[in-house]
């Protein structure tokens, strides 16, 4: 079924995940929905100090938004927001450092942010793929760390602030890469078996739209949506996916058709009307599912992923 799975989604890849895939869908588009202004408004942007995430902290800035950038490493991070208050003119452009993979320091981050901001959009991005087996200072598998309960903790934490907010979203950058796993409750952390860096990684990422599915059907005033940037030319894919990359360089999307619907999700009136808990390719909700691949989880199950992660995330809460 693996083999299945995986071929059947390379195929789909090289038709819609690639630059040829984001043009033609681009015909579609409607100009209009990101003609706005989001002035007053307040965004967080994880994993925003390259790729995605800072080419849609820039479009963001554009149309006035206030970015708040949580980035892991301080030089990249404020090396982004000078380019990124350049390219919009924006001064209301914030760097927070954060690790995602500590959840104590997700915590304690979402905490103070709670206590001294506003917040209307959260936007997560932040993502790792390590290709060997690696422990955080936690005894957390990195990937799943990162991926997966540091969204968790943060979604969770802020949940309360953008409540208070007017037409609150979160919005989850996932993967098709997704559409290859079905959800694997029973072994979150990669334990049993041999230890397969892209594999994890669609793994988190199937988890990370069940996560999105179970807070839509919890919150109802927040929407909440995922989304598959396509294949785009990032640094992350230089260097976690240097085979992949190395083959598919010529055809792979830019850093700001990636970010595209990300930005669509975050800002239009259009976006906002779709139903909540929905997962987005170029603007479009799409199957979380491939035809015949059995990648279905069932509702017993994605209810355990969650009490799985709530019970980890008690456990290191500040």
């Amino acid at each position: 079924m693996s083999l299945y799975r995986n071929t059947v989604w390379f195929l789909k890849g090289l038709q819609e995940y690639t630059k040829g895939g984001y043009e033609s869908a681009a015909r579609s588009f409607v100009e209009a929905d990101l003609e706005v202004s989001v002035s007053g408004r307040s965004f967080i942007i994880t994993g925003a100090n390259s790729g995605i995430g800072k080419a849609a902290a820039c479009e963001i800035a554009k149309r006035g938004g206030t970015v708040h950038l949580v980035c892991r490493n301080e030089d990249r991070a404020n090396e982004a927001k000078k380019d990124v208050v350049e390219q919009s003119k924006n001064e209301n452009v914030h760097v927070h450092l954060v690790d995602m993979s500590n959840p104590r320091k997700v915590w304690e981050f979402a905490n103070g942010f709670s206590q001294n901001h506003n917040l209307h959009v959260l936007i997560n991005n932040a993502g790792c793929m390590v290709n060997q087996r690696e422990l955080t200072e936690d005894d957390l598998e990195k990937n799943f760390a990162t991926n997966t309960l540091g969204t968790y903790i943060l979604t969770t934490a802020l949940i309360p602030s953008l409540k208070k907010s007017e037409n609150p979203r979160v919005i989850t950058v996932s993967s098709g890469g997704m559409l290859v796993q079905k959800l694997n409750v029973e072994d979150l952390q990669f334990e049993k078996g041999s230890f397969e860096g892209t594999m994890a990684y669609a793994q988190n990422k199937r988890q990370q739209v069940i996560m999105t599915e179970q807070w839509a059907a919890q919150h109802k005033d927040i929407h909440f949506s995922c989304m598959h940037p396509g294949w785009a030319d990032t640094p992350a894919v230089r260097s976690s996916m240097p085979d992949f990359y190395a083959k598919m360089k010529n055809k792979l999307r830019t850093e700001a058709q990636g970010a595209d619907t990300v930005v669509w999700l975050a800002i239009s009136e259009t976006a906002s009307r779709q139903p909540s808990g929905l997962f987005f390719q170029d603007r479009k909700a799409v199957s979380t599912h491939l035809p015949l691949a059995s990648s279905r989880s069932s509702p017993d199950e994605d209810q355990k992923l969650m009490s799985k992660l709530e019970e980890l995330a008690v456990k290191f809460k500040c």
